[in-house]
């Protein structure tokens, strides 16, 4: 049945939308950390200061909060007619997808996820490698880093917040590396910001302020039916009523209202004299 919701609710719910447009994009280093950053000071990138990484997280300009399924199995056999689908697996997504501004002074977007990949693939540091191949010679070959060398286990994260800085999502993703930089076109037509789009791959995501766990439930007191009577007795053994405002609460005679302890009341006064009403 419909709910009747006063207007002042419907605002409270409704005028309060997230917005797509408060986040923030943490872009990891590999684990072999300090490897790595030798490798881009090499190449004519530093980013070994807090500076210069902030700057290349602020360049994010895109991001993609992620989602999940559950893989299910069905069975037909246990009910006629009837068809089930229990879970057996959760599906994450196999990427991410994000853009960033190129800045002109270091292209660090650019470079930075270039380096990334050219470290997975060992490229060599110097013009030849171990057989005396150069890079740009047409029989040069590769081989790849060790996963755990150029992963991310922890660090890439997508940080979903509000203008006011009160309520935040932040997606956690393990075990990160980039996969694919998307082309960038370039044209004589009217300017436009360049941008560059890059996929990273993860196992799996988890968000930090959701545990996934439930609250274990509380114990409940015992009570013996002694102490229940004790209780009962404190609760209600004070009984009693008033006969008017500027009356004493203490029990009274039903019919005549007079106190039945001895006591007397102040004079009496009416109820427009308590509430202000008229004078006393």
């Amino acid at each position: 049945m419909p709910k009747p919701r006063s207007v002042n609710e419907i605002k409270s719910n409704l005028l309060r939308p997230v917005t797509s447009s408060h986040f923030e994009v943490t872009v990891p280093f590999p684990n072999e950390q300090d490897g790595f950053i030798n490798f881009l000071k090499f190449n004519g990138l530093n980013l070994s200061n807090v500076v210069n990484q902030d700057r290349l997280n602020l360049l994010c300009s895109d991001a993609v909060l992620p989602g999940s399924s559950l893989a299910t199995l069905e069975l037909d056999n246990d009910y006629t007619g009837v068809t089930e689908r229990h879970a057996h697996r959760r599906v994450f997504d196999d990427r991410i997808d994000l853009s960033f501004y190129v800045d002109v002074e270091n292209y660090s977007p650019i470079k930075f996820f270039e380096l990334w990949i050219k470290y997975i693939s060992a490229e060599q540091i110097t013009d030849t490698n171990q057989r005396g191949v150069g890079v740009p010679a047409k029989n040069y070959f590769y081989r790849m880093q060790y996963p755990d060398s150029y992963m991310s286990d922890q660090g890439l994260e997508v940080i979903k917040f509000e203008k006011d800085y009160q309520k935040s999502l932040v997606y956690k993703f393990v075990r990160a590396f980039p996969i694919s930089i998307t082309s960038m076109p370039v044209s004589y037509d009217s300017s436009s910001l360049l941008k560059c789009t890059v996929s990273l791959t993860y196992i799996r995501y988890y968000i930090e302020s959701i545990t996934g766990t439930q609250p274990s439930a509380q114990p409940v007191a015992q009570t013996t039916p002694a102490q229940q009577a004790a209780a009962n007795t404190a609760t209600f053994s004070t009984f009693g009523n008033t006969a008017g405002p500027n009356t004493v609460f203490t029990e009274r005679d039903t019919a005549t209202g007079a106190r039945l302890d001895g006591g007397s009341d102040p004079q009496p006064i009416t109820t427009r004299q308590a509430l202000g009403l008229d004078p006393i």
